[in-house]
């Protein structure tokens, strides 16, 4: 993993600390996490503010007041906010239930994104959804998302995300895998003839998500109710990533990969971007540890 020399894991280790002095008995409860992983834990959060991580966000929704952003005629921006800036707090640091936390408002469009990059690791955080909306999504299910292996400039897709593979956060779909960009992925999956979904089934054969078909749902829903925590989980190594929610995997994600120039490489690390989709989310205790392999109960039927 990128960065990780005998400095920065001084600092870790007093990360680490202040975050166990801190952090609620249910950040200590065992995970999926437990089972035959002996690297230490590295959070990716302070609990004090957000060093490590910078941000970028799209252009404002009308509904928005910018001050200095340049609208057209009929009241919409013309220029996004870009990196670094944030003068709606979009993100933030505050006390939830006692605990730090990220609050993500979800008023604009934009990304929380990790200054380093990871590989082989195993990534887990805690997520509860807010009260609040916005436009364009005032209307829809409450949405964030996870994106990993995250590569390129800010803005390649949509004019907000990173080129990366998505672990959707999103009412009722958290797990769903989305090729971001030019990523592509292979993923037992079969099609629902009643939903019109492509759906992750072990059983069934393997299958390409690439820019042209890049939604593929999870085998199983595993969300707690709106308003409680849930644990995410993502494992990588090389090509290969599970998603899990709440203890259980409903995501299995083979040879991601990515078009560069029109040839087909490897993605098999990079940054960890965290979504501003339109909806008030908070995230805690965000850590990490390197892998050499998935932990092979997570791979049994």
């Amino acid at each position: 993993m990128k960065n990780w020399n005998l400095k920065s894991l001084a600092t870790v280790f007093l990360c680490t600390a202040l975050l166990a002095s801190c952090s609620s008995p249910s950040s200590k409860a065992k995970t999926t996490s437990d089972a035959g992983v002996t690297a230490e834990w590295i959070p990716l959060f302070n609990g004090e503010n957000l060093e490590g991580w910078y941000t970028y966000q799209k252009q404002p929704e009308p509904s928005s007041e910018v001050s200095g952003l340049t609208r057209n005629e009929d009241g919409s921006y013309l220029e996004p906010i870009g990196l670094d800036k944030d003068p709606l707090k979009v993100f933030t640091v505050v006390r939830e239930e006692g605990v730090p936390a990220i609050r993500i408002s979800g008023e604009v469009f934009g990304i929380l994104v990790t200054e380093d990059e990871f590989e082989n690791y195993h990534l887990a955080l805690e997520f509860k959804w807010g009260q609040e909306k916005y436009p364009p999504r005032k209307n829809n299910k409450r949405d964030s998302g996870i994106l990993y292996h995250s590569m390129g400039k800010e803005g390649a897709w949509g004019g907000v995300w990173m080129r990366s593979l998505e672990c959707q956060v999103q009412e009722g779909d958290c797990g769903d895998y989305i090729s971001v960009d030019t990523v592509l992925a292979d993923i037992h999956a079969g099609f629902d003839v009643e939903s019109r979904w492509f759906l992750h089934s072990p059983d069934s054969a393997l299958l390409t998500f690439s820019p042209s078909q890049s939604y593929c749902h999870k085998s199983s829903d595993y969300e707690n109710p709106s308003g409680e925590w849930n644990t995410m989980e993502i494992y990588a190594v090389g090509g290969e990533s599970l998603h899990v929610v709440n203890g259980k995997v409903n995501n299995h994600i083979y040879n991601s990969r990515q078009l560069t120039e029109g040839e087909s490489v490897p993605l098999t690390r990079g940054k960890i971007q965290l979504q501003s989709e339109g909806a008030e989310v908070f995230y805690r205790n965000i850590r990490i540890r390197e892998i050499d392999q998935i932990p092979a109960e997570l791979l049994m039927p």
